[in-house]
């Protein structure tokens, strides 16, 4: 009989899958912090338009994100699957494909290409993000192992976000401060050979878990692949299925409450910096880099805090440093500080080199610096949650999803983005924003009192009402430490035929969790 794969993670495997992050996060660092702006400033798009194309591909991916994960975790039926491995063969595919990635940031074309170039990404994309997040999962069922893995994923997306930040103040520096396209495509084209280097290295010192015989027989039959047609009806069918688990439930709250807030923030960040704070690219970037610097710090200290405490204090007090960025932001837009009138001389040029007021850096770093330490945390504690799902879901249906968890997972997030982007796009276009002139790209337009307004309260409001909602989920997620060492004994007492709980209290944590009762969990609902 097949036995489990006990290899043991070292720091090489944690590093390694980690670095698939470089893709997962960094791209979506520029896409999110850079893309609006891009399209707006640089190529002459209108608001709506740009949150069409940003908006548009991420519907699509509803689809493929569910599909990709479905398919995978079926590929173990098949050659391909047991040779070269079920998730890997989606990752060698995008290698040689992610430096299209500079495709995207070349200007002076229409709507359409841009559309096509960014739905062409983010398939690429999907392709990697759903099979790489099985892998943390496949690899140890351990609790603190996963925490580690999530922690180091985070450190390596703040580390990338960092990188996106930072790269346009060292390429406008470089090629002597002038502020173009050119300084977005020369970035573009780094991190597309960047990605495809990280994705070799998840390739290379990461495993997949193996199909052992206790899962065939729970689930005997192959997947006919003859059946095709039915592969979207099953796929969906699983899908909805994932839903039954009430843990995961909760966990999609808390996912959906910390990460719209920051899509939302994201897109207009960069349109309240130049109207609100009168700065421009250099200025954009130095601030971004001063979040992602204070979220990657955040991130270091939730690792422990989630280890030591749970996931829910570390998502509350995220929430709070989040929401009181967000409120010094709207009070620094109703007073209006001095040293902000005369646009970004004042703001002495190249922040970190000095030269500005003590009030003007109050201004523009404490809230900066407080949102980098809450979103970090906000990043961190979705994707070191989800690592422990499957296991809550094995309990009900005695299999192992992970494929399909990362799909939905991925599914919910494109849907719920895709809708974030194109409502904060359109609430700015519809508050009068004007985008720059196609024959002068780049050149600064003068907004209206009533557009600039616009953009102060969709970034402010926006993920203020989505991080209440998470807020109120927090309050009732039982999964953490303690909780999850218990499921994971039941269910290995379940794999051995037990029909009942070890005790009253088990039974209610198991319970609790799933969402069934004990008696009808192990397939037996």
């Amino acid at each position: 009989m097949a036995t489990p794969d006990i290899r043991k993670p070292s720091w090489v495997t944690y590093w390694s899958w980690g670095s698939g992050d470089m893709l997962g996060a960094g791209a979506q660092a520029v896409i999110t912090g850079w893309l609006a702006y891009f399209f707006i400033t640089f190529c002459g798009l209108s608001a709506v338009e740009t949150g069409l194309i940003l908006g548009l591909p991420r519907l699509l991916e509803a689809i493929t994100c569910p599909l990709i994960g479905y398919i995978s975790d079926n590929l173990r039926h098949t050659w391909v699957g047991r040779r070269i491995g079920r998730r890997k063969i989606f990752l060698i595919v995008t290698i040689p494909l992610l430096p299209a990635f500079a495709l995207i940031f070349v200007t002076g074309q229409t709507f359409t290409y841009y559309l096509l170039t960014f739905v062409f990404f983010e398939f690429l994309y999907t392709m990697f993000l759903i099979p790489w997040e099985t892998l943390a999962a496949e690899m140890t069922k351990d609790y603190k192992e996963k925490a580690k893995f999530a922690g180091v994923r985070m450190l390596i997306a703040q580390s990338s976000a960092i990188l996106a930040s930072y790269l346009p103040t060292l390429i406008i520096n470089h090629f002597g401060g002038k502020d173009s396209s050119g300084t977005f495509l020369i970035m573009a084209a780094i991190f597309g050979g960047l990605f495809s280097l990280v994705v070799l290295l998840v390739v290379l010192f990461t495993w997949e878990r193996p199909y052992t015989e206790a899962e065939k027989l729970i689930q005997p039959e192959p997947m006919d692949w003859a059946k095709a047609a039915l592969i979207p009806v099953n796929m969906f069918r699983d899908l909805f299925s994932t839903l039954r688990i009430k843990a995961f439930r909760q966990h999609l709250s808390l996912y959906l409450g910390g990460y719209i807030s920051q899509d939302i923030f994201n897109t207009a960040f960069p349109l309240f910096v130049a109207t609100v704070m009168m700065g421009a690219t250099l200025v954009i970037s130095q601030l971004m880099t001063t979040m992602y610097v204070a979220q990657l710090i955040s991130v270091m200290i939730a690792i422990n805090v989630v280890i030591r405490t749970g996931p829910t204090v570390a998502y509350r007090m995220a929430i709070s440093f989040v929401g009181a960025a967000l409120l010094l932001f709207l009070a620094f837009y109703l007073i209006r500080p001095a040293g902000f009138a005369e646009g970004p001389t004042a703001l002495g040029g190249n922040l970190f080199g000095g030269g500005a007021s003590p009030t003007v850096l109050f201004w523009l770093f404490v809230p900066i610096i407080l949102a980098g330490l809450g979103r970090g945390t906000l990043n961190f504690v979705p994707w070191s949650v989800y690592n422990y799902l499957p296991d809550v879901d094995e309990a009900v249906t005695g299999q192992r999803r992970e494929g399909i968890f990362a799909g939905v997972m991925t599914f919910v997030r494109k849907i719920a983005q895709s809708g974030a982007i194109v409502v904060t796009t359109s609430l700015i276009g519809l508050g009068g924003y004007i985008s720059a002139d196609k024959a002068h790209p780049g050149v600064a337009v003068v907004q209206s009192p009533e557009a600039v307004r616009a953009v102060v309260l969709v970034m402010v409001g926006g993920p203020i009402l989505v991080m209440l909602w998470g807020l109120w989920m927090s309050w009732s997620f039982r999964l953490n430490a303690r909780t999850h060492e218990v499921l994971i004994h039941e269910v290995e007492r379940l794999r051995a035929g037990a029909t009942e709980a070890e005790s009253d209290e088990s039974k209610a944590i198991v319970e609790n969790l799933t969402g069934w009762r004990y008696e009808r969990l192990w397939g037996r609902g």
